[in-house]
């Protein structure tokens, strides 16, 4: 038997993500696993700064403060038994070291994340924060493309709930 406490989805607040969170959130649900989102915010000291150039603290204050805004709305749940969820916001250069760092100190036992599905070019240029976390993660990680399969429907959402 699969047994799911703590279910992550990393998001950048893409469309990708969103689908990501479709099938984390009942997931979640399915399993009354405790919902963790988690975004990583760039770290802009180390990113921008340079010997002529140091951004200001509050810039990145800033950039903090309206991730944490952003995962509050997504995680407006108005289910008649809400989920339990945690919002976290981490700030790194590298999304993907953020991510199986969290996984690893929070027991996760799921990430749930989207995937953008580049081309092999710009895949090459860029890489994929998708496939670092597969490669890397200490448990298994479910990638969503958008648009998605529809697995989650309103029919499973709802019979998840009367359960």
């Amino acid at each position: 038997m699969i047994a799911l406490k703590n279910v992550l989805v990393a998001t950048d607040f893409s469309v990708e993500a969103e689908a990501a969170l479709n099938y984390g959130r009942t997931l979640a649900r399915a399993f009354d696993a405790t919902l963790h989102l988690l975004h990583v915010a760039d770290n802009l000291y180390l990113r921008l700064g340079s010997d002529t150039f140091i951004p200001p603290p509050e810039l990145q204050a800033d950039v903090e403060e309206a991730a944490r805004k952003q995962l509050h709305a997504l995680l407006i749940d108005n289910d008649a038994v809400p989920l339990r969820t945690r919002p976290i916001v981490m700030v790194s250069t590298s999304p993907t070291l953020a991510i199986v760092e969290y996984a690893t100190s929070a027991g996760i036992d799921l990430i749930v994340m989207g995937t953008h599905g580049r081309g092999p070019v710009a895949h090459f240029f860029m890489g994929s924060v998708a496939e670092r976390v597969v490669r890397t993660a200490p448990c298994p990680v479910l990638t969503v493309r958008h648009p998605e399969r529809e697995f989650v429907t309103p029919d499973t959402l709802v019979a998840t709930a009367r359960a």
